[in-house]
């Protein structure tokens, strides 16, 4: 069985994933936001219904994240019905997940046999309670280096992870402003790209209206209308359009 089709009860195929994973970060780069692990329950189904979505081929773009992607299914659907449904999108989203999830998930079938025509990334923001900056930037890191090695023909478009918090006070907000000024060095230019989309949810104070973040993380239709609206242009240029 290839690794495309992760099966929980085969130890032999998930240690294949975790070796492969850790092979492409460096030693001392290893820690717990680099180190590819699974989740359970709903997450192991969602996880296999990326798989087998993939599998069925047609899929030009695709979106890799946590609870924020997920949500172009919920609030930002009618926005990803305007944008993406006719470029075969595929949501490669999942509440909750880390760095060291996507790691996982790239290698255990999200990306198999698929050779979409670019990825956009935005994670690392559930890191920020339990991982430095630094340590942030090398999860994402280890992402970008998945797909360069997975998907060497796809464009990837690498964003910013988003502002939270009420304001420029906020903790984890300058926690993940810190991982964005390390990682959007991964940009090359060619093969991945980098936007920092965050200053159009914000007040010119820096503050984060609830009308496009109610719950101050999350985004509102609103919020999911100014994320696809903001990287259109590159996306069109990306994808060859």
């Amino acid at each position: 069985m290839p690794i495309g089709h992760f099966a929980p009860m085969k130890p032999i195929l998930y240690l294949t994933g975790i070796l492969f994973s850790i092979s492409l970060v460096a030693a001392d780069k290893l820690h717990s936001a680099t180190k590819p692990v699974p989740r359970s329950g709903g997450w192991t189904k969602r996880h296999e219904s990326f798989n087998k979505r993939v599998a069925q081929g047609n899929c030009d773009l695709i979106f890799i994240g946590d609870s924020i992607t997920q949500g172009w299914e919920g609030r930002g659907k009618k926005v990803w019905g305007k944008h993406y449904a006719k470029r075969n999108a595929v949501n490669l989203g999942i509440g909750g997940d880390r760095t060291q999830h996507v790691i996982w998930r790239l290698d255990n079938g999200n990306l198999y046999r698929i050779k979409p025509k670019a990825a956009v990334i935005m994670i690392g923001t559930n890191n920020s309670g339990n991982n430095t900056s630094q340590e942030i930037a090398d999860g994402v890191e280890a992402i970008v280096k998945q797909l360069r090695k997975k998907l060497p023909e796809t464009k990837v478009l690498l964003l910013g992870v988003f502002p939270r918090g009420a304001n420029n006070a906020d903790k984890r907000r300058k926690v993940n402003e810190g991982a964005n000024a390390i990682f959007k060095k991964l940009a090359d230019g060619k093969a991945v790209h980098y936007l920092d989309i965050g200053p159009k949810f914000l007040q010119k104070d820096g503050t984060l209206p609830r009308e496009i973040m109610p719950d101050l993380l999350h985004l509102s239709e609103k919020g999911y209308t100014i994320w696809a609206e903001s990287i259109e242009a590159k996306l069109k240029e990306l994808m060859g359009e």
